[in-house]
């Protein structure tokens, strides 16, 4: 009786002192995904209203979620989680050109660790509409990269339902990737977080299909080999292994690449298998896996929780920082 009785009590301080892992969920991904990539999205283009709506939608999530404002300040003093950013080319009207970034803040738990920071990001924009089609006109950008944000949106969900992490976590969804980068390279030419502050970049990019070069499941990190960031988290559970088409340079073909070039250790996360539907109208959500995308990020959640809470900092490996020629570091 007394062996039972103890038993009894082990399993209850179990369940009551454990704490319990938020998980991502798919309906959760069905409805920010359905909207960021439906038709009355027009397709997202960069600098257009309709990116503007949707870093205004992706910011109204970030404040449900309980994030800190890293947005502009409006005349009033409040900050808000948009920052609109000027570009300096015009529109053949001659109007000046705009696009806009979403960022919420996790800030971090731990006095000395909080000044940290981790990046989640993504870009939030596409390429719009081509009234020369016939036919599908719209290109709706399910898969690029209304997953990216989603993806982005869901782990800020479920990072900050939970006990705060030591270090500060930014979530940011940059716009104009498609026309030259011009988010991410405002946000980081005038970063709120010194740039040797900034522990990690994970990008996210192209993750609503599974890539058929890989086991059920997997994700893959954009130049894994450089550092060693990649080869711990998935030593700690993450599903990524290394980029089975390195012929591709798909290091250097998203918003991680700006960051990456000042130092940061910057990578993509992705699964795209070359799928023809890539800058095309048919990339919509009825191509998107959805199950397959909820286990793939869920198998992120615990390592980025982990890369919060601890004092590992990855390094470039020897030779293998990127410099502006897009070449190694010799």
């Amino acid at each position: 009786m007394i062996k039972r009785r103890a038993l009894l009590a082990l399993f209850l301080s179990l369940v009551l002192f454990t704490p319990v892992i938020a998980q991502i969920r798919e309906e959760n991904i069905r409805a920010e995904l359905g909207f960021l990539a439906s038709d009355a999205m027009q397709g997202r283009a960069s600098g257009s209203n309709y990116e503007r709506i949707a870093a205004e939608y992706i910011g109204s999530q970030f404040r449900q979620f309980g994030l800190e404002p890293g947005g502009d300040t409006d005349n009033a003093g409040n900050k808000g989680f948009v920052q609109h950013v000027s570009i300096e080319s015009r529109t053949p009207g001659g109007e000046p050109r705009s696009t806009w970034n979403a960022i919420g803040i996790l800030r971090g738990s731990d006095r000395r660790a909080a000044s940290e920071a981790i990046m989640i990001s993504a870009h939030l924009d596409h390429i719009g509409v081509n009234e020369a089609l016939t036919g599908d006109k719209i290109f709706n950008g399910a898969d690029d990269d209304a997953s990216g944000s989603v993806a982005v949106m869901e782990l800020a969900r479920v990072l900050a339902s939970g006990k705060r992490p030591r270090r500060t976590i930014y979530f940011i969804c940059f716009g104009s990737e498609e026309r030259g980068g011009h988010g991410a390279r405002y946000f980081i030419a005038n970063s709120p977080v010194p740039l040797t502050q900034i522990v990690a970049d994970l990008n996210l990019e192209m993750l609503g299909r599974p890539d058929p070069k890989l086991p059920a499941g997997t994700l893959w990190l954009t130049g894994f080999e450089r550092s060693t960031l990649g080869p711990e988290l998935a030593r700690r559970g993450a599903n990524i292994v290394a980029d089975p088409r390195p012929e591709q340079n798909f290091f250097q073909r998203s918003d991680n690449y700006t960051l990456a070039l000042r130092g940061v250790v910057a990578h993509t996360v992705s699964s795209f298998g070359m799928h023809t539907d890539y800058h095309r109208p048919s990339d919509d959500v009825s191509k998107i896996d959805f199950p397959f995308m909820t286990r793939s990020l869920n198998s992120l959640v615990g390592p980025v929780r982990w890369l919060a809470n601890s004092r590992f900092r990855p390094t470039w490996l020897p030779g293998q920082a990127p410099t502006r020629e897009g070449r190694p570091r010799s």
